[in-house]
């Protein structure tokens, strides 16, 4: 059985970041999307980035931003990771010279592995909560029996995860990794500590 990795996202402090780190928690998400309530500046980014420790992954979240934004972005502030959130192709994920994640929102009816099958190279695909009009965030699960388990790629599962729910998650999807944001914040955009060591814990104990 392999290990299921963890992220924290919508980090917007120094002391969140390293929260997550020593938590545990492979990787930590950065907002760059203005209409979020979790959004980060180049400026808050790049703090952010040069403070973590070695082998903590940074994310940058982004939703249908421009190539020439998304270029001056990574001028500045050294993400590992691209996450797209919007209506990207596979041409549009691709050129940044990063390895990238695709986030699909999942809804009833829909051809999952399909969906998946349409960014051949990407690192993984994020599978979120669907909800009319809002890229991700919303703090609401989904039936995870949509996820197929033969989807070819490294599935990340998103979407309402929480300390408490996230060990059954992960026993009924096995994903590759989890994603959680809201489920670990004592208000939007600050992270709760206790929180966040419980749901990694939760994850390690899966």
């Amino acid at each position: 059985m392999s290990v299921v990795r963890s992220k924290i996202c919508g980090i917007t402090r120094i002391e969140d970041a390293l929260l997550a780190a020593e938590a545990g928690a492979d990787a930590i998400g950065l907002v760059f999307y203005d209409k979020s309530p979790r959004a980060v500046d180049v400026r808050q980014a790049r703090a952010i980035v040069a403070a973590l420790p070695p082998f903590v992954t940074s994310v940058g979240l982004f939703v249908n931003a421009s190539r020439c934004e998304l270029n001056e972005i990574l001028e500045v502030v050294p993400l590992d990771l691209l996450q797209f959130h919007g209506d990207e192709t596979a041409v549009d994920c691709a050129g940044y010279h990063r390895p990238y994640i695709k986030a699909l929102r999942v809804r009833p009816g829909e051809d999952v592995r399909a969906r998946c099958a349409e960014f051949p190279q990407a690192a993984g695909i994020l599978l979120d909560t669907f909800v009319p009009g809002v890229p991700g965030g919303t703090g609401e699960a989904f039936d995870w029996s949509l996820v197929p388990q033969d989807s070819g790629c490294p599935i990340i599962l998103a979407g309402g995860l929480t300390p408490e729910n996230v060990g059954a998650a992960i026993r009924q999807v096995r994903p590759w990794a989890v994603d959680v944001s809201g489920g670990v914040e004592a208000s939007k955009g600050i992270k709760d500590a206790g929180k966040v060591r419980a749901f990694v814990e939760a994850v390690r104990a899966s």
